[in-house]
């Protein structure tokens, strides 16, 4: 049985954000930014290029904490 597993880089095996051509101190997209939050730091390009499915999970959780803080207000000042 022949295997062509060559794995010369020990970095290919840990988190992307530690390896040394992750980013080179560049601004990383919403894309990349939710990959790698819902990757746990294992990949950056799980959701894809387009944009649009970032910027939905950034708009849903600005609103998800915007409706959680008016239903505090709201119904703590009820009681």
């Amino acid at each position: 049985m022949r295997t062509d597993f060559d794995f010369p880089k020990k970095e290919l095996v840990g988190p992307v954000v530690f390896r040394p051509d992750f980013n080179n101190f560049e601004a990383i997209t919403v894309n990349q930014a939710w990959s790698l939050f819902f990757t746990a730091g294992q990949e950056d390009k799980a959701l894809g290029a387009n944009p649009e499915l970032g910027n939905f999970f950034t708009y849903l959780f600005v609103g998800v904490g915007i409706a959680g803080t008016l239903w505090a207000i709201i119904f703590n000042s009820l009681a």
